[in-house]
């Protein structure tokens, strides 16, 4: 049987009542996780697992399933109405989105993050059904070097994140490494920055950070401001407009590619890719200016490159048993749970399981949109509410995701740590982008770079002789150099603009 055959037997059973009822609570419960600061799907998919024993494997697959590409959807909605990224992957969107927010753009913002997931969440299903088994192979090229020459290409992205100061930038990706380097050396074991404390050894999650750093501090500025209401005198629109949609059809298709083929690479988490696809949508651009300043095309782009990137992940899931992020390790621990391994073996003993799962993919992003859509003037009036309400709904939300991350009240002191670092550096005007995009990349670049000295024996020529992690090298090289002309050219038009009005 050729795939269309499969595909057309996994609908069959996708769509029996049953299977169409799981993949719904799934769909719910993702997008409720996605909305609830700090929980993250691999959390709610590990809380879920006993007590799908009660279920035969199918359906129990499809809700877990469900819950992780469903939170990629969810997470968009705190980040653009309120600058809450629950998770590091949202932190572009609330840059963006939350800017639109004050601009009364709140609800085409998540209308057009509802359309760009659904969209690009299904590419990246076709993806999966037609090209698992040779793009799984494909992956499995990465080694330490490539790793390393990925990660060096995705700090590269600091200099277009950087603002109006390269130098700022810097500085504010120093900061983050730094931060990063805390706890244990991930080689030897050796504890780093902890200055005595126990608490330190384990390092500081980056949930709290990005809490603390995009809402906390937003609190602090706003209270500052002796802010009633975040929209003043602004008409509020509830729907994207078809020249939204035209406008970042393009952003969509692009980060649904790119967020697909970077999300095949076990380690590369939708965390990496959102920021890739934010570069990536600030070149092509035709008005970089506008980035920092709510541009709709970039919401567009990270949101379509998450659910892409979550569809990618299981490719080397299925085709392999590898999973490529926690979550999907969690789901691999389903399968296991069951009596069933992912990999060639699955594929060819249980073909009905597997093309159940992937046929209620394509279900569940239908679902997904359908769920989100008319939902999208409820939330957007959250931004009517008066702030000295909202502030302190924010707060909470806030403290409560920072504690139940860990259920320790360390993560909750460090949530309004990293707030008062994040309020100083706005008021310094030190962008925070490149000090989160940092803390992401930190460990897998400095644990790659050990393994690939080690297998070369202390030479740098590893990077450069094996022709996956050559090509990356080659590609950060012009990523500086572009990112570089890129600045210059939006500090240009962004003086012409500032003349024209004066």
């Amino acid at each position: 049987m050729d795939a269309w055959s499969f595909l057309l037997d996994g609908f069959a059973a996708a769509i029996r009542p049953y299977n169409l009822l799981f993949a719904l609570i799934g769909c719910i419960a993702g997008t409720l996780v996605g909305v609830l600061p700090g929980l993250g799907p691999t959390a709610a998919i590990a809380m879920l697992l006993p007590l799908t024993t009660l279920l035969d494997p199918a359906p129990a697959i499809i809700m877990m399933a469900a819950i992780y590409y469903g939170a990629m959807y969810g997470g968009s909605t705190t980040s653009i109405l309120v600058n809450i990224p629950g998770e590091a992957s949202s932190v572009p969107t609330a840059m963006e989105g939350y800017q639109l927010t004050l601009q009364g753009r709140g609800g085409p913002a998540l209308g057009i993050s509802a359309i760009a997931s659904f969209v690009a969440g299904t590419l990246g299903v076709l993806g999966l059904t037609f090209f698992a088994p040779t793009l799984a192979r494909a992956a499995l090229a990465f080694g330490p070097p490539e790793y390393f020459a990925l990660t060096l290409l995705g700090i590269s992205l600091v200099i277009s994140l950087s603002g109006r100061s390269i130098g700022k930038g810097l500085l504010s990706a120093l900061l983050g490494l730094l931060t990063a380097m805390i706890g244990l050396d991930p080689l030897s074991g050796v504890a780093r920055l902890t200055f005595g404390s126990y608490q330190l050894m384990a390092g500081i999650d980056f949930v709290p950070i990005i809490m603390g750093l995009f809402a906390v501090s937003e609190i602090l500025t706003n209270v500052e401001a002796k802010a009633d209401l975040l929209l003043r005198e602004k008409k509020i629109e509830w729907l994207p407009s078809w020249r939204d949609i035209k406008e970042t059809w393009g952003a969509t298709i692009r980060s649904g590619f790119l967020g697909f083929f970077f999300g095949l690479i076990p380690g590369c988490s939708p965390a990496v890719t959102s920021f890739m696809a934010y570069d990536m949508e600030k070149r092509f651009s035709k008005h970089p200016e506008r980035f920092g300043k709510g541009a709709m095309d970039a919401v567009a782009a990270v949101e379509g490159s998450n659910n892409a990137t979550a569809s990618g992940g299981f490719v080397p899931l299925f085709a392999f048993g590898i999973p490529s992020g926690p979550a999907l390790a969690v789901l691999l621990g389903g399968f296991i749970m069951f009596g069933l391994q992912p990999g060639p073996r699955l594929m060819q003993e249980q073909p009905q399981l597997l093309w159940t799962i992937i046929a209620s993919m394509y279900i569940g992003n239908v679902i997904l949109l359908i769920l989100n859509l008319p939902l999208v003037g409820l939330w957007a009036r959250m931004a009517l509410v008066p702030f000295p309400i909202l502030g302190s709904m924010i707060t909470v939300f806030t403290l409560i995701g920072a504690y139940s991350l860990r259920y320790s009240f360390f993560d909750l002191w460090m949530a309004l740590l990293f707030g008062g670092v994040g309020y100083l550096m706005r008021k310094l005007e030190f962008p925070v982008a490149p000090m989160v995009l940092a803390v992401v990349l930190a460990s897998m670049m400095e644990t790659s770079f050990m393994q690939s000295i080690t297998m070369s024996r202390g030479s740098l020529v590893i990077f450069f002789t094996r022709p996956i992690s050559a090509v990356f090298m080659a590609l950060t090289l012009l990523s500086v150099v572009t990112g570089i002309l890129l600045l210059r050219k939006a500090r240009s038009k962004n003086i012409e603009l500032e003349e024209s009005d004066a």
